[in-house]
C-alpha cells in the first residue's frame, strides 16, 4: 500500500457523490473520515472501501443540522493534524416552486447547504493555512449560476457556495490552500428523488453518472481549476462568463446614479 496523502473528510458520504468521492480518494492514497446521518450506510461504505483499498476509514455518524453534532466535526477538523482535505458535499435540494414550498424545509436547506458548509470550511481553513497545505472542495451546483432551473432557495444556497469558494481562493491561495467549487449538472443520484423530481423524468442526454461526475471533478482539481463544471463541454464559455463578471466588478460603485435613471446627482458640501 502506498504512503498516505493524509486524511480526507467527506461529508454526505453514505451514498451518491459523497460515497464515490470517498472511494476515489482512498484509491488515490487518502485515509478517510466519513460523515453522514445514516450510520448503517456509512458502515457499509467504510467496509467496502477499507476492504478494497486497505486505507484507514473512520466513520462519524452526524446530523450536520444539529449544532452539537456539527461542533464535534468542527473540532476534528481543527485538531487532527493528519487531515489534508475537506470535501463539503452534504446538502439537499428541492424542485418545488417557492409558492408551494414549506418554509421550514427551506430554512433546513439553508442550514445544511450554507451554514454547516461554512462552519466546516472555517474549521479546516486556519489549520490548513498554518501548515501551508490543504484542499477544500465545496460541492455547489449549476443552479448556482442558473437559479431559474430549480427551487430558488436551493439555487441561492448554491450561488453562495460558489461565491464563498471564490472568496476563499482569493484569500488562501497564497497560503498553500487549494480551493475548488464543483458545479454538477443533472447527476444520477438519490438527490432528485429527495428533491421531488426523479432524474428518470429528464432526457437521458442530460443526466451524468455520479462516477463520471466525480472523476471529472477530480481531474479538474488536478488541472488546477478553481471552478469545475463537469458537464460544460467548452471551457471557453466559463472563461468568457468569468471575464465579463470581473470586468463589470470594477464598474459597480460610482458617486453618480447611471444616466438611465434620470436622477440629478445630489450636491455635497
Amino acid at each position: 500500500m502506498s504512503a498516505s496523502k493524509g486524511t480526507a473528510v467527506v461529508t454526505g458520504a453514505s451514498s451518491g457523490i459523497g460515497a464515490i468521492y470517498a472511494d476515489r480518494l482512498a484509491k488515490r492514497g487518502y485515509d478517510l473520515i466519513l460523515v453522514a446521518r445514516n450510520e448503517e450506510r456509512l458502515k457499509d461504505v467504510a467496509a467496502r472501501i477499507s476492504g478494497t483499498t486497505g486505507r484507514s476509514v473512520t466513520i462519524l455518524p452526524t446530523d450536520l443540522n444539529d449544532k452539537a453534532s456539527l461542533a464535534k466535526v468542527e473540532s476534528v477538523l481543527k485538531e487532527n493534524p493528519a487531515i489534508t482535505m475537506l470535501v463539503n458535499n452534504a446538502g439537499f435540494g428541492s424542485a418545488v416552486p417557492l409558492l408551494q414550498s414549506d418554509i421550514g424545509k427551506m430554512v433546513e436547506m439553508i442550514d445544511l447547504n450554507v451554514t454547516a458548509l461554512t462552519r466546516l470550511a472555517y474549521a479546516a481553513a486556519p489549520a490548513f493555512a498554518s501548515r501551508g497545505k490543504g484542499t477544500i472542495i465545496n460541492i455547489s451546483s449549476i443552479a448556482g449560476i442558473a437559479p431559474e432551473v430549480l427551487n430558488g432557495v436551493y439555487g441561492g444556497s448554491k450561488a453562495y457556495v460558489l461565491a464563498f469558494s471564490q472568496s476563499l481562493q482569493h484569500e488562501l491561495a497564497d497560503k498553500g490552500v487549494r480551493i475548488q467549487a464543483v458545479l454538477p449538472g443533472a447527476t444520477a443520484t438519490e438527490f432528485w428523488d429527495i428533491a421531488g423530481f426523479p432524474h428518470s423524468n429528464m432526457p437521458s442526454s442530460w443526466v451524468m453518472s455520479a462516477e463520471d461526475m466525480v472523476d471529472a471533478a477530480l481531474a479538474g482539481l488536478e488541472n488546477g481549476e478553481v471552478v469545475t463544471i463537469p458537464a460544460l463541454q467548452d471551457a471557453a464559455d466559463w472563461e468568457t462568463y468569468e471575464a465579463a463578471r470581473k470586468a463589470m466588478s470594477g464598474k459597480l460603485s460610482n458617486v453618480n446614479p447611471a444616466p438611465r435613471y434620470g436622477i440629478k446627482a445630489a450636491q455635497t458640501a
